[in-house]
């Protein structure tokens, strides 16, 4: 049986990638990561890594006085999750006008094309 992928929230995305990129940190490490990227205070980044453990996104280890944040969930999980949601919600389902969308709107050069080209090729034959 899967686990269900809890919802991210927009907001908790960028705590997320945090933690994914740069493993186990303590919140202090996330904020310290965060300060040059976004307005928000540390009191702010804090709750949203409270959130992020009682949605089950994010396990919390304790480490004599501290606590060390790690992600719980695996990220490309969580992409492909918030990927078929998005496509659920704006494309009612429909995968073609949803690719075309993203293709025509992208700026992809050759090897990207090249790269889209073979996942389809690999797709048609199952």
């Amino acid at each position: 049986m899967t686990r269900e992928l809890p919802r991210i929230a927009d907001s908790e995305w960028r705590v997320m990638q945090v933690l994914w990129e740069h493993g186990p940190q303590t919140a202090n490490g996330v904020v310290s990561t965060l300060s040059g990227e976004v307005k928000w205070k540390p009191r702010t980044i804090k709750t949203l890594i409270s959130r992020l453990v009682k949605k089950g996104a994010v396990k919390v280890t304790e480490e004599g006085y501290r606590y060390r944040y790690s992600a719980a969930v695996d990220e490309s999980a969580c992409v492909r999750s918030e990927t078929r949601s998005f496509v659920r919600r704006v494309y009612q389902d429909a995968m073609k006008p949803a690719l075309a969308a993203f293709i025509e709107d992208a700026d992809l050069s050759d090897k990207e094309i090249d790269d889209i080209q073979k996942i389809l090729k690999q797709k048609r034959k199952g």
